[in-house]
């Protein structure tokens, strides 16, 4: 086989087997394609770990960050993970090679009384407009990503009102069930009712557009700009940062970090951690109220 069919290969086996989103198999290739016109001429076999520090210092130096860089490492590792699994490769010349450190970018999130600005506004009875709420109120009320709301069917069982939850698929073909709060269910069974304005025949979407089809990540983000602007809130509000907002929120309250990891469907509690910063204050209640040496005689 060529390199190229070797990454064809790793590519399918991922989309097949493991199930990862478009969106990452669009990521993993983009990091191939960049390998393969690094390498030029050298064979996948012949590159070493010499080679790949050469690589990367070359997309550092082009103004690649630390974080993109890191994630470009990832998916050439993984790549020869399954070279030397399935195509008899020797080494890995990615292992043991780390991208550079850059500044971490906190996640950017509503504040509560931000948050009530956003869904708290007139009622409208324009099937868009209903449409537009449900997804908002579905989004902050359960911390989806915007893939997995938009995946959202509507006869398939996995939105139980009844019982106020919703399970999704989320990255890597995970499956996990959160709740849904009393305002997102509201906003859903209204939309339910005026659902049939806008769906096609025999549509399965939750959440449709303007064709009566599923509705598009473009479409959803593009409402919610709109929204938010209108709102007195400007355009920057896009919707992952009301599953931010979810995971802060939610933290603040209950200081339960491993409650908020399995609701946010994180792998690791490391990527959870990032929304601790957001509420000193409320640690700091928890400190003088449970150290023994900090409260007052």
């Amino acid at each position: 086989m060529t390199d190229p069919e070797f990454g064809k290969a790793w590519l399918e086996t991922l989309e097949h087997q493991r199930r990862l989103s478009s969106h990452t198999l669009a990521n993993y290739s983009r990091a191939l394609e960049v390998l393969f016109k690094l390498k030029e001429k050298t064979a996948l076999r012949d590159l070493d770990a010499a080679h790949i520090r050469r690589f990367v210092a070359r997309l550092h130096a082009a103004g690649l960050s630390g974080r993109t860089l890191a994630l470009t490492l990832s998916a050439w590792r993984g790549l020869y993970q399954w070279l030397a699994r399935h195509r008899g490769f020797c080494a890995n010349p990615v292992q043991g090679v780390r991208a550079p450190k850059s500044p971490r970018h906190l996640p950017k999130a509503l504040s509560v009384e931000q948050a009530q600005q956003l869904l708290e506004s007139p009622a409208s009875e324009a099937p868009e407009a209903v449409r537009d709420r449900a997804m908002f109120e579905l989004l902050y009320s359960s911390g989806l990503r915007l893939a997995e709301l938009v995946a959202l069917d509507a006869d398939d069982g996995r939105l139980d009102l009844k019982q106020g939850e919703v399970t999704v698929t989320g990255k890597g073909g995970k499956t996990r069930t959160v709740p849904v709060g009393g305002r997102a269910r509201d906003a859903l069974r209204d939309w339910l009712k005026a659902r049939a304005l806008l769906a096609a025949p025999q549509e399965r979407a939750l959440f449709v557009g303007a064709r009566g089809r599923r509705i598009a990540a473009g479409t959803v983000q593009a409402r919610l700009r709109i929204w938010a602007k209108r709102q007195g809130l400007g355009a920057s509000v896009h919707p992952h940062m009301l599953r931010h907002s979810f995971a802060s929120h939610v933290l603040q309250s209950s200081q339960d970090l491993r409650a908020v990891q399995e609701m946010l469907g994180h792998a690791s509690i490391s990527s959870t951690q990032v929304y601790t910063h957001l509420d000193f204050q409320a640690l700091a209640k928890v400190y003088d109220a449970a150290h023994p040496r900090a409260r007052k005689k």
